[in-house]
């Protein structure tokens, strides 16, 4: 059946898989796609939905890279909504309601439209590794197809556990088997692993609600989109979201299932997500609050089926139901299936390099939540940077790294194999300290160029991101050449409540103003005029109008990133040996010798490496 040797075989076709997949054969590896139901691919296994805070501008930047998942979540958005709109730009994040089916429907479509990439349903036992080097995997079927390189992404399938009150099975998702020896056998090669949880609610016939109970959550006005291709327009019809409250009722009803809970009797050891906590987590870890939010989230077009956002839980099912009757709107709530928790195991990601290869086997990489993150975006930003590198190793060229400066997605890695995680680890914009930076806006300048050398970029995607930014920098350039008499402004400033000109000045310095928007300075005929004849989009004035009001912020935050930069450039041998450096801490050079940092820059942001310690380092290297 297999008598090729493929480039790359991708095991499991989650979030992460399909991108490694995509990336992998786009950029001309034989690449073959393995997973235990090809029906499932890209599931939203979770909440349907993408992006969000921080979520949304790593589906932005993967979009820039030529990922597949910001056209699905176009194609099968919806609802969209700009979350933060009432914060600087740095924090705006887009987020998409999705329909589930059509979302993983369109996803497998667009991987069986991408040459190089073959598809087997089975589940992966194994790997063959030889000389500390992959070169092939075992199926339970006990088939062996031989490879140059592996991308392990199975999700919360690794020995995964579901509970539900006292009960529990094995299962990798609601009605899907485990994967089992993958843990086995990595551990058996000297790979530490661990156990981590997560959650997900019950979901309800939106038939048997009463949404004039409920707070309408409608989209946005004027919605956008998440690629920055044509290939969609954005929405002209979008569906309501809704949202309810839990009460003291509520939360009296569900603390009586406490001690059949598998959290709270023993059964469940390991960490859950912190940022998104069950909601028997919640009222226990919250007992102050009388009430939590509940936001109800339809499933797709033409479906009844609803998510209960806010009330993920591992209660027993009698539990949840009795509750969740007590909710404003859900006096009649018919259930379609329970909430329930799953273990299941991961491997510390302080183990891969910054490509997302282990340390201990060549040629196998690890994406997704085997490196202990939570969440469909951070999942499939590692799927794509773990293609891309597996077939640059193959085709012998300079692995790709992203810097925290550069992308959401390199703080993303960078955190994961520097600090590693014990909890399930997710994005926010304050985990980015160049976030002015790596606005959603602008993922396209950011990261389109390095596409288009990888080879992944289109040169019509190149062009059309060239025009974009020298339209955009051309209109940043009209501000600051042409003045405005203070006879034509002073009205707008009036109305705005903002001080009069005594004499005419650049309209540069007019439009910094915080209070004075595009709209405000559309009023002035050179402005209206200049966009009409440029024949200017809505993108193209919003990335002027950010890049005009936030100059001085923008500026001081590129100079703090070259300045780290520098220390970037400072490499580190490659197994060095931390001990012999007596001056610096115990803690330090142990940390150190075991993740074995690659720059100076990454040592100095590992948890237990005190400035101290690095300027020891610096000393060594010779600054």
């Amino acid at each position: 059946m297999f008598n090729t040797v493929y480039d790359v075989i991708v095991v499991g076709g989650g979030h992460a898989g399909s991108e490694a997949a995509a990336a992998a054969a786009n950029m001309g590896s034989k690449t073959l796609l393995i997973t235990m139901n090809l029906q499932n691919i890209a599931q939203m296994s979770c909440n349907p939905a993408m992006g969000g805070i921080a979520k949304g501008q790593i589906v932005r930047e993967i979009d820039a890279l030529g990922g597949y998942s910001g056209i699905v979540s176009d194609t099968s958005a919806i609802q969209f909504k700009m979350l933060n709109k009432s914060k600087g730009p740095a924090m705006w994040s887009p987020r998409v309601q999705s329909d589930r089916m059509r979302f993983a429907e369109d996803w497998r479509l667009m991987l069986e439209k991408t040459a190089n990439l073959d598809f087997y349903q089975e589940m992966v036992s194994g790997l063959v590794v030889k000389n500390n080097k992959v070169v092939g995997v075992k199926t339970s079927l006990g088939i062996e197809i031989s490879c140059k390189s592996v991308v392990l992404t199975n999700g919360t399938f690794l020995n995964g556990l579901i509970h539900i009150g006292d009960k529990n099975f094995g299962g990798g998702r609601a009605g899907e088997k485990a994967a089992t020896g993958i843990t086995e056998q990595l551990v058996s090669f000297g790979f530490d692993s661990g156990r981590m949880k997560t959650g997900t609610p019950p979901r309800v016939d939106g038939r048997s609600l009463d949404y004039s109970k409920m707070i309408e959550q409608p989209g946005d006005e004027h919605p956008e989109k998440f690629s920055y291709l044509d290939v969609t327009k954005p929405l002209t019809k979008q569906r309501s979201c809704y949202m309810s409250y839990t009460s003291p009722e509520v939360h009296d009803l569900l603390r009586e299932g406490f001690d059949r809970s598998p959290m709270f009797n023993g059964r469940i050891k390991s960490l859950g997500p912190r940022y998104c906590p069950s909601i028997e987590d919640k009222i226990n870890r919250f007992a102050d609050k009388d009430r939590h939010q509940l936001f109800i989230e339809p499933e797709g077009w033409h479906t009844v089926e609803m998510y209960i956002n806010g009330f993920s839980t591992s209660l027993p099912e009698d539990v949840q139901f009795k509750a969740l009757r007590s909710v404003a709107g859900f006096e009649n709530v018919k259930f379609f299936r329970p909430g329930y928790a799953i273990e299941y195991d991961y491997f510390p990601p302080t183990q891969l390099q910054h490509t997302l290869e282990t340390k201990l086997i060549e040629g196998l990489y690890f994406a997704g939540q085997i490196n202990g993150t939570t969440g469909y975006e951070e999942a499939a930003s590692q799927g794509l940077i773990a293609g891309i590198n597996a077939a640059l190793k193959i085709q012998e060229r300079e692995p790709f790294i992203l810097s925290r400066s550069e992308a959401y997605i390199g703080v993303l890695i960078d955190d994961l194999i520097t600090k590693g995680t014990e909890e399930p680890y997710r994005m926010f914009t304050s985990r980015a300290e160049y976030r002015t930076l790596l606005r959603q806006d602008n993922a396209d300048f950011r990261l389109t160029p390095k596409s288009f050398e990888l080879g992944l970029a289109s040169e019509k995607r190149m062009k059309r991101m060239e025009e974009k930014q020298k339209k955009s920098d051309a209109f940043v350039q009209f501000f600051a050449d042409t003045s405005v008499k203070h006879e034509e402004i002073n009205p707008i400033l009036e109305q705005k409540d903002s001080s009069l000109m005594k004499q005419s000045d650049k309209m540069f310095k007019i439009f910094s103003r915080p209070n004075i928007t595009i709209d405000d300075m559309r009023q002035v005929e050179a402005v209206e005029t200049y966009i009409q004849e440029h024949d200017l989009d809505n993108e193209i004035i919003e990335q002027a109008e950010i890049q005009i009001k936030y100059s001085g912020y923008i500026e001081k935050e590129k100079n703090n990133a070259d300045k780290l930069n520098r220390l970037e450039n400072i490499k580190i041998p490659k197994n060095f040996d931390y001990s012999k450096l007596k001056s610096m801490s115990m803690e330090a050079r142990e940390k150190l010798n075991k993740i074995q940092p690659v720059t100076i820059s990454q040592a100095s942001r590992i948890s237990g490496v005190s400035p101290s310690d690095v300027s020891v380092l610096l000393v060594y290297m010779g600054r």
